[in-house]
């Protein structure tokens, strides 16, 4: 009897895992095709032309309406538009990160990437560039008064220079040894340029137009080199790109790409070289340099995010230990309107985004509290991991039976010394695994810390992919490093646990 119910059993598994590989191989079927329905028949059999772009990208570029809110505007919206109705077909905007649109545009999440994306080396390699329709120019600010900051790229070598990562700025630095602070947005490298944080920034005239020359601290110090924004497709989809080229050419040949421009004050007379873009223009604009292999060299970039990483998550964690303990005493033995502000705390750091509370630390109070970038970094995440601390905290010394406390008051100990030399070492031993499974989360959760401009180990892995125009060795490698990192702890959490159930 049990050996047919064993083999009905197995047979029973096996079926559902013939199943449910079946069910797989369909479903990798089904997607395969939809990516094959790429191109401009597929973009004319939906009847829309889906493009991506970053609303935190910002004035002039997409951005939403002041006055209706909801409603996308900008430059790019207007020129998406006019490709469409050029093609026969409505324009549907889809929000995807900036830094992320050429990975989004190589999955098919969109049709075409069109969000001031710079036509560089890198992407050359991955994607295929539209005629441009855009020229900008590499603009360089730095503070009124400040003498160091010149317009000439040698003159940023030891200073602190804020641009956006994989941007043309960003290549342009990094070719000449001059350290980069990434952004993710607009406003915040002249934010931070403004209140010394860094010491210059270098960005496209267009977002420094509208973003760092309205700051009177703040001056214009010249142009470092120009690029152009194109649109950007699929290799595969040739067919699309070419008929965009073709909705380009004639939007700017009858003057509607300068009158988009011009309506968005963005204007320039330069742009009468694009109205003219030939095939020869083309070519020496998408010319390749060598592509970047993924060697030892971007290893030892990774070893220093890796150490970036380490030392947040260290810092925070120690943070993290004390106040939380802090906080499940004051919960658990103080008076009750300070017990009333540590549940506060909890409930209010444990129900809002560890994301929302970085950027709040250094930008939203950096007009009164000035820490640097690793500072925020560890003062951020340890006093979000603080609430978590004190409930494995509280759950531990309520463990501890309520005789513990009674026995050491009754032997003469105040009641301090009994938390310090009864409880609170049984509770802290309790709840010693839940911390380490808590460190193991910090460790991973660091890697949020990049929007404030901290290079750790996920940030550095994006900047390498964009280098080697693959994210597979450098995903792979990236994982590698963070689970060298976690699984000693997660051994030495199991041992803790086993060690406390044995006891």
């Amino acid at each position: 009897m049990r050996s047919d119910g064993a083999r009905y059993a197995r047979r029973t598994v096996q079926r559902s895992l013939v199943r449910w590989v079946c069910a797989l191989v369909a479903l990798m079927a089904l997607l395969s095709c939809h990516r094959e329905q790429g191109g401009l028949a597929a973009v004319r059999a939906r009847g829309e032309l889906s493009w991506g772009g970053d609303i935190q990208g910002g004035e002039p570029y997409v951005f939403d309406d002041p006055r209706r809110p909801g409603t996308r505007v900008g430059f790019e919206v207007d020129l998406a538009e006019a490709i469409a109705r050029e093609l026969g077909v409505r324009a549907r905007f889809v929000q995807n990160d900036w830094a992320n649109l050429v990975p989004s545009l190589e999955r098919g999440t969109f049709d075409m990437a069109l969000n001031g994306l710079e036509v560089t080396p890198a992407r050359t390699g991955r994607v295929r560039f539209s005629r441009p329709y855009f020229l900008y120019r590499m603009r360089l600010m730095a503070r009124t008064g400040d003498a160091r900051v010149r317009a000439d790229v040698t003159s940023l070598r030891g200073l602190r220079v804020g641009t956006l990562g994989n941007s043309q700025s960003h290549d342009l630095l990094r070719r000449n040894g001059i350290e980069a602070v990434l952004y993710e947005g607009q406003e915040e490298p002249y934010a931070d340029l403004e209140r010394g944080r860094t010491d210059a920034v270098l960005l496209d005239d267009i977002i420094a137009t509208r973003y760092g020359v309205v700051k009177p601290s703040l001056r214009v110090v010249g142009d470092l080199g120009d690029g152009y924004y194109a649109a950007a497709f699929r290799p595969a989809d040739e067919s699309l790109a070419r008929a965009v080229d073709d909705a380009l050419s004639r939007i700017a040949r009858s003057g509607e790409l300068r009158a988009i421009m011009a309506r968005w004050q963005i204007d320039d007379p330069r742009l009468a070289q694009i109205v003219d873009w030939t095939a020869e223009n083309q070519a020496q604009l998408l010319r390749t340099t060598e592509r970047a292999v993924f060697g030892w060299s971007h290893v030892k970039l990774f070893a220093e995010g890796a150490w970036a990483t380490v030392r947040v998550s260290i810092g925070a964690m120690v943070l993290a230990v004390l106040l939380g303990m802090l906080l499940a005493l004051t919960r658990q033995y103080g008076p009750r309107p300070f017990a009333a502000v540590a549940v506060a705390y909890v409930e209010v750091m444990r129900g809002t985004p560890v994301l929302l509370q970085l950027y709040l630390l250094y930008f939203g109070l950096s007009r009164y509290v000035q820490l640097s970038p690793m500072t925020a970094a560890i003062v951020g995440l340890g006093l979000n991991y603080a609430a978590y601390e004190a409930e494995v905290y509280r759950a531990g010394l309520q463990a501890v039976p309520k005789g513990q406390m009674e026995a050491a008051i009754a032997l003469g100990m105040p009641r301090g010394m009994a938390l310090r030399r009864v409880v609170v070492p049984q509770a802290f031993r309790l709840a010693l695994p839940g911390v380490t499974n808590d460190f193991i989360a910090l460790l991973k959760d660091s890697s949020l810390v990049s929007v404030i401009t901290v290079v750790e180990l996920t940030k550095q892995m994006t900047i390498t992919a964009v280098d080697v125009r693959s994210w597979l060795l450098p995903g792979l490698t990236c994982a590698a490093m963070y689970f060298a990192l976690s699984y000693p702890l997660s051994r030495l959490s199991r041992r803790l646990e086993e060690r406390m159930a044995r006891s």
